[in-house]
């Protein structure tokens, strides 16, 4: 069974394609293989090659495993504690929004795309 192709667009593409630049950027600073950062991750050398390369089907938790090992800042956020506090206030809204939506009536211009 082979590996499911992920199409991305637009910003997406470009976000992903940066990340894994900054990854590579980082690691290479440090001094490290891809093997020793998988190690550090718990991935393989594989999976971190196509993080580097920004490739989409990469499991997201394993994209942001690397960047925080190799010390780039998530969410353009320097300080480490900021993501828990934007996850816990994140969490204190989404409580309060319905449990059901209704479909939309329209769809946005920005999402004709997809």
């Amino acid at each position: 069974m082979g590996r499911e192709r992920v199409s991305v667009h637009g910003a997406a593409r470009d976000a992903l394609q940066t990340l894994g630049a900054l990854i590579r950027i980082a690691r290479v600073e440090r001094g490290w293989t891809q093997k020793h950062l998988g190690a550090i991750v718990g991935a393989s050398e594989r999976t971190i090659t196509l993080i580097e390369r920004g490739d989409p089907a990469v499991a997201a938790g394993n994209l942001f495993n690397a960047a925080v090992a190799v010390g780039v800042p998530l969410f353009q956020i320097e300080d480490a504690t900021a993501p828990a506090r934007l996850r816990q206030r994140g969490e204190e809204k989404v409580a309060l929004i319905p449990k059901r939506v209704g479909a939309p009536r329209e769809v946005p211009d920005e999402l004709r795309d997809f």
